[in-house]
């Protein structure tokens, strides 16, 4: 029987100097202080996020008459609605922040800053000389077996989910960038499997962070899109800024048009990627969902569909598997198949650990870390490659 969301209790931010609390007490300001650096906003605007600072501390409010997204928001929220920030489900403050954030900077307008993404620092990402250098660096594609190169892809596509800019507010500098990561739960072998004999069919990939974590990902969309001629790939981006760093289509644009500049194989790769774009073995899809305050248990219907759809789902990233398994304090050795039966079809995730949702642990594995490493859930220096086979193998 799978597991339910009912069984555990939902995370919140009420014990002090947990995780959570620490998200909505330091890395919230943080992030509004970077937000007003970001661009020359006028008064009208740094009032506003100086009021949203005020806002967080005290207790949830509705948004204003008129706002945008208003009454979706009243409808998610009736219940949160002047309770203190700390008390309400974690996942549900997290989203409902950033939304409160582009509505102060006027991102939903109309005005003249209406859709101007104000997290810029997703481009300095791709501007580091040191990605070029990282890249050109990285084996030949034709140096390594396809099995070979889709393990790499799919390591890459892991670890690159620590270039998360808002984890970087909250985190030690470079505590995790350059370490050796461990995988707790590694089930690259039959990920692997799967993906190089899965020739056909649509395959998903929910996106996570742009910039320096989409690059890998692209890279893994090219390879499999080579491997397999008659493989279509969807590409599952948010419709706006979210999460300081998720990924939306004019960061993708800004990702292939980075990798067209450096030469070499990796040109070659945004090539074909942008070819794939035209000719439609490459679609793009956006949908509100994605900047919900809800776990994919609440999938809408019309996204429901679609997913079930594809003969599997890549889901990347921290707050995606969150949404996925239900942000609770799971034992940590319940098993990812028990939590993600609900999904409407398979699912690949590949998830550094940055937060205190973890499943699938190994006993033995979790009673060594809770001893050695007690921040080894937050810390970002371990990751997750686990597979829900819910269809039977397309050969």
């Amino acid at each position: 029987m799978a597991a339910s969301t009912t069984t555990v209790s939902t995370i919140v931010s009420t014990e002090p100097e947990s995780f959570a609390w620490s998200v909505l007490t330091h890395r919230h300001p943080a992030i509004i202080n970077q937000v007003r650096n970001a661009h020359p906003y006028p008064p009208d605007i740094q009032h506003r996020l100086e009021a949203l600072r005020e806002q967080i501390t005290t207790t949830v409010q509705p948004l204003p008459e008129g706002s945008h997204g208003k009454p979706q928001w009243d409808q998610w929220g009736a219940e949160f609605y002047g309770r203190r920030w700390l008390d309400i489900p974690f996942l549900w403050a997290e989203s409902y922040f950033y939304h409160l954030l582009l509505d102060a900077v006027g991102y939903f307008g109309p005005g003249p800053w209406q859709g101007i993404d104000p997290f810029t620092r997703k481009q300095a990402e791709l501007d580091d000389p040191a990605l070029a250098t990282e890249l050109a660096a990285a084996p030949k594609p034709e140096s390594l077996s396809p099995e070979q190169r889709t393990t790499a892809l799919i390591h890459a596509a892991l670890w690159g989910n620590r270039a998360d800019l808002g984890f970087r507010l909250s985190g030690s500098p470079g505590a995790a960038d350059n370490a050796p990561g461990s995988i707790l739960d590694d089930q690259t072998e039959a990920v692997v499997d799967y993906l190089n004999n899965h020739t056909a069919g649509t395959l998903v990939l929910i996106a996570d962070n742009a910039g320096r974590e989409l690059i890998p990902d692209l890279l893994l969309v090219d390879h499999l899109l080579q491997r397999h001629p008659a493989l279509m790939v969807e590409l599952h981006l948010k419709p706006r800024p979210y999460y300081v760093s998720d990924a939306t289509t004019t960061d993708l644009l800004a990702a292939l048009a980075r990798l067209a500049g450096i030469p070499g194989h990796t040109r070659s790769a945004a090539e074909r990627l942008n070819d794939a774009l035209t000719q439609g073995r490459m679609q793009l899809r956006v949908h509100e969902f994605y900047c919900a305050p809800l776990s994919f248990h609440h999938l809408p219907t019309d996204l429901r569909a679609d997913l079930a759809r594809a003969d599997t789902v890549i889901l990347k990233g921290d707050l995606n598997y969150r949404r996925l398994v239900g942000d609770c304090h799971w034992p940590a050795t319940t098993q990812f198949t028990a939590l993600t039966q609900h999904f409407p079809t398979r699912v690949i995730a590949l998830r550094t650990l940055k937060s205190d949702v973890a499943t699938g642990i190994d006993g033995r594995v979790l009673t060594t870390l809770d001893e050695s490493e007690p921040d080894w859930r937050t810390s970002g220096a371990h990751g997750v490659v686990q597979l829900c086979d819910k269809r039977p193998s397309k050969r």
